[in-house]
C-alpha cells in the first residue's frame, strides 16, 4: 500500500493549490479527483467558463452599441454565433486545467483518478477504473460544492438547469426566468441578456446580492435595469413547471400577490450547498454540522486532529480565493508552521459589467454592531479615465473608523473593479487610514483615481473633482 505525508481529496483551487503547498514543503502528496480533468468546478464549470462567455458577450455587446460612437464602422450585420462561443469557452478550460497537470508532474504530485473515500481515518479508498488503497498520515478533504436547488423544483436539466448546463446551451433563451439575484444569477443572466434574450430576475429579498452593501444593491440594479433586465424583488417562487419548451415559475410577493413569468429557460441559482457524497466521513470518525458542511476548527482540522477540510466543503463564503489561502494554511500548519487568514479581508466579486467587489464590512453590519463610521463614496462619470472609455457607472466607497480613520470597507462597481479591489484589501491589511489612501499618488487617468477621491470625501469631505 502506497503511503503519502498528505493526501488532498478534490482537485479544485483549494485542493490543487493545498497540494502543491505540501509538495513546495518538502511532503510526499497525492492528490485524488473522480473527474478525468483537474481543477473542480471553478475551472470547469465555474469561474473560468463564466469568465469566458462574460468576456466574449461584452464584446458582441460593444460592437452593437458602442463601436459606432467610438468611431468604428461595421457593415453588415452583427450575429452571435453561439456555437463558436461555447467552443471559445471550452477551449479556455481545457487550456487551463491542462495548466493544472502541468503543476501536478512539476511538483511531483501523484494523481489518482477516481471517488475517494475513508476507510477508515488512515486509510483512502479510490474507485476509478480500479479499487486502489492508500494510506495517508494527513488528509485535506477539499470537494467542495455543488448547486443548490429549492426542495420543489425538478431539475430537467435542459429547460430548468443550474449554472452548469447554462454554460453550455446550444441557443439563446428567448426568456430566461432566473430564480435567485446572486452573483451566479447575475452573471449568466447578463451574458444571454447580451445575447438578445429577455431576462427576468426572481429574488427572495428585498435587493439582489443581499450580503453585499445596499448602496451596491442599488446601483448595480439601476444599471441592470438601464441595459435590460427585469427584477421581481421580495418574490417567494412557489412553484415551476414545464410543459414541451415553455417553463412556468409561479411566485408571490410579500402581499400575497401571485404572478407567473413565462420562459423556454429557468436557470436556478440559489445558492451553492457542500458536497460530500460518497466521502464515508463517518468511517473516519468525521463529524458534519447539520448544514451539513465539515465541521473545523480555526487551524482548519476536523475533530479527527490529522484530517483537514478546506473550501466550500466549510463555513465561510465560497469563493475560489477563500479556498486558496485555506489549502495554503492547511499545508502550512501540517508543516508546523504558524499560518493565519483574515476571513474578513477576503474580497468579494461579482464580474457583471460594470463589475463589482468589496472588502472587510458593509455600512448595514457598521450600524448593526454600533460601530462609529464615516463613509467617502465617488461617482465613476467624474473620472476622465471613465468618459473616455465610456464606462461611467458606478462609484467608489470607502468606510472609516469615525475616531482613527482606519478603513472598515470598501465597496466599488465600475469598471475593473475585481481588480481595484486589490487596493483596498492591501490598505486593509496594512491597517491603514483613509488618509493614507488620499494621500498616495494614483496616476493619472485611471479607475483607481476613484478610490483616492473616495478616500478624500471619507477623511475630510474634500474630493477634488466633484
Amino acid at each position: 500500500m502506497e503511503k503519502y505525508d498528505v493526501v488532498v481529496i478534490g482537485s479544485g483551487p483549494g485542493g490543487y493549490v493545498a497540494a502543491i503547498r505540501c509538495a513546495q514543503l518538502g511532503m510526499k502528496t497525492a492528490l485524488i479527483e473522480k473527474y478525468p480533468t483537474l481543477g473542480g468546478t471553478c475551472l470547469n464549470v465555474g469561474c473560468i467558463p463564466s469568465k469566458s462567455l462574460l468576456d466574449s458577450s461584452h464584446h458582441f455587446d460593444d460592437a452593437l452599441k458602442h463601436f459606432d460612437e467610438h468611431g468604428i464602422e461595421i457593415s453588415g450585420e452583427v450575429k452571435v454565433n453561439l456555437e463558436k462561443m461555447v467552443a471559445r469557452k471550452a477551449k479556455v478550460v481545457e487550456q487551463t486545467t491542462k495548466g493544472i497537470d502541468f503543476l501536478m508532474e512539476k511538483n511531483k504530485i501523484t494523481v489518482y483518478t477516481g471517488v475517494g473515500s475513508f476507510k477508515s481515518a488512515t486509510q483512502l479508498l479510490i474507485q476509478g477504473e480500479k479499487e486502489t488503497t492508500i494510506e495517508a498520515q494527513n488528509t485535506i478533504i477539499a470537494t467542495g460544492s455543488k448547486p443548490a436547488v429549492l426542495p420543489f423544483i425538478t431539475l430537467d436539466k435542459a429547460r430548468i438547469i443550474t449554472s452548469t448546463e447554462a454554460l453550455s446551451l446550444k441557443e439563446v433563451p428567448q426568456h430566461l426566468v432566473v430564480i435567485g439575484g446572486g452573483v451566479i444569477g447575475l452573471e449568466l443572466g447578463q451574458v444571454y441578456r447580451r445575447l438578445g434574450a429577455d431576462v427576468s430576475v426572481v429574488e427572495y429579498a428585498d435587493r439582489i446580492t443581499p450580503t453585499m452593501d445596499a448602496a451596491v444593491s442599488r446601483e448595480l440594479t439601476k444599471v441592470l435595469k438601464k441595459q435590460g433586465v427585469k427584477f421581481y424583488l421580495s418574490h417567494q417562487v412557489h412553484q415551476v413547471d414545464r410543459k414541451d419548451k415553455q417553463v412556468s415559475v409561479l411566485a408571490k410577493d410579500a402581499k400575497g400577490n401571485e404572478i407567473t413569468l413565462e420562459g423556454d429557460y429557468c436557470l436556478v441559482s440559489v445558492g451553492r450547498q457542500p458536497y460530500t457524497a460518497g466521502l464515508n466521513a463517518e468511517a473516519a470518525g468525521v463529524k458534519l454540522t447539520e448544514r451539513g458542511q465539515i465541521a473545523v476548527n480555526d487551524h482548519l482540522q476536523t475533530n479527527i486532529p490529522h484530517i483537514y477540510a478546506i473550501g466550500d466543503v466549510v463555513r465561510g463564503a465560497m469563493l475560489a480565493h477563500k479556498a486558496e489561502e485555506e489549502g495554503v494554511m492547511a499545508a502550512e500548519i501540517i508543516a508546523g508552521q504558524k499560518p493565519h487568514i483574515d476571513y474578513n479581508l477576503i474580497p468579494n466579486v461579482i464580474y457583471t459589467w460594470p463589475e463589482v467587489a468589496s472588502v472587510g464590512q458593509t455600512e448595514e453590519q457598521l450600524k448593526a454592531a454600533g460601530t462609529a463610521y464615516k463613509s467617502g463614496q465617488f461617482p465613476m462619470r467624474a473620472l476622465g479615465r471613465a468618459r473616455a472609455s465610456m464606462d461611467t457607472d458606478g462609484f467608489v466607497k470607502i468606510l472609516a473608523d469615525q475616531q482613527t480613520d482606519e478603513i472598515l470597507g470598501v465597496h466599488i462597481v465600475g469598471a475593473r473593479a475585481a481588480d481595484l479591489i486589490a487596493e483596498g484589501v492591501t490598505a486593509m491589511e496594512f491597517r491603514a487610514s483613509a488618509e493614507d489612501l488620499s494621500r498616495m499618488s494614483h496616476s493619472h487617468p485611471t479607475y483607481a483615481e476613484a478610490i483616492k477621491e473616495a478616500a478624500l470625501a471619507a477623511t475630510e469631505n474634500r474630493p477634488l473633482h466633484i
